[in-house]
């Protein structure tokens, strides 16, 4: 093994260390007001698709549409009619027959953050490789918006947020030189190569609010718009920046989790749902093309970052290795960049 390689494996394990500690001292349990729900979820399978990292519903409250692994856009019509298709992100469909290939999402495209614009219906789609787009109400072909910055394109685009006041869409980039096929290099790498941006629909000008991040990945705006959250999933941090009031343009540390925090969303009282991909994390566990699989764990924060609520499935017997906690009408709707269904409970 060459000093490289050694250089890495070092740092990985002194991370994966990290966060097992981290673990051990937060002490999820029953002790620390954990629990053991998920496993009475309900489980709505996808028909020939994989991994629906994020749920949204439109302004008339239909759905959820959910991204997958194919690079199209699906959309739920209930129990009685199934999954129909809603949009897709790429022209080049011929290959994309395969409900889960990662050496052909640089192909078909990969949608990973979902939101609607609740005053026009257009749905605004993180595309991993295709940067940010917008598709109307009718669905079909996604228009591209916006593919680099600063005359950097975007290699790994992944999830965003609507100030629909403001008109902007605030979106994170994982990485300037690794794509979502090639996450597992760059946790070996610790690519600090991530950006976090905003763009503004109506004049089309993209802004870098904040760079060399360490796998930028979930964005949520506060309730009152003064911030906007963003987690760094590498290390186990969410970020908080302020967009008003006298901390305008500076950030802070608003929470410290014990895994990989993957999507936030708030909710209708201005709470925080944060997916845990892990919450004790193993080296085999780190790659979403490894095959393993974890357990599942979703955190509800306060509006100044304090704990709430943990949920879990602690032996993965319904939810696995979820990426996207979504309350909304006393359920919380939960997604997956891994497996081919979603999870809906009962609160």
């Amino acid at each position: 093994m060459n000093t490289k390689l050694i250089i890495r494996f070092l740092r990985v394990t002194l991370a994966i260390s990290s966060i097992l500690i981290s673990s051990s001292q937060t002490g999820f349990g029953e002790d620390a007001g954990s629990r053991d729900v998920f496993p009475s979820s309900k489980v709505v399978y996808l028909t020939g698709a994989s991994g629906p990292e994020s749920l949204a519903f439109d302004p008339a409250g239909e759905g959820p549409y959910v991204g997958v692994s194919d690079g199209r856009v699906l959309k739920w019509r209930g129990e009685s009619l199934g999954w129909t298709d809603f949009a897709y992100t790429s022209t080049n469909r011929k290959l994309c027959v395969r409900a889960y290939a990662p050496e052909l999402e640089h192909v078909c495209g990969r949608p990973l953050g979902l939101r609607f614009d609740k005053k026009t219906g257009d749905l605004y789609i993180a595309d991993a490789y295709f940067g940010l787009l917008v598709v109307g109400p009718d669905g079909g072909l996604a228009k591209s918006l916006v593919t680099e910055a600063e005359g950097q394109r975007f290699r790994f685009t992944n999830d965003l947020d609507i100030d629909e006041e403001e008109y902007v869409v605030y979106f994170t980039v994982t990485s300037s030189i690794f794509q979502r096929r090639q996450f597992f290099a760059g946790v070996l790498d610790i690519d600090k190569t991530g950006r976090f941006i905003k763009y503004d629909i109506s004049s089309k000008k993209v802004t870098v609010l904040l760079q060399g991040l360490e796998f930028p990945n979930g964005v949520a705006l506060s309730k009152d718009r003064s911030f906007v959250l963003i987690d760094e999933a590498s290390t186990c941090k969410i970020l908080r920046l302020w967009l008003s009031g006298p901390k305008a343009g500076t950030q802070d540390v608003f929470a410290e989790v014990p895994g990989y925090p993957d999507n936030i969303r708030r909710n209708s009282n201005g709470e925080f749902w944060v997916a845990l991909q892990s919450n004790k994390v193993y080296f085999s566990k780190l790659s979403p093309f490894s095959g393993g699989i974890s357990q599942a764990t979703a955190m509800k924060l306060s509006e100044s970052g304090e704990v709430l609520e943990v949920l879990e499935d602690k032996e993965g017997k319904t939810l696995r290795s979820i990426s996207e906690v979504d309350e909304r009408d006393g359920q919380l709707w939960i997604g997956s960049v891994q497996m081919p269904f979603f999870g809906i409970y009962d609160l």
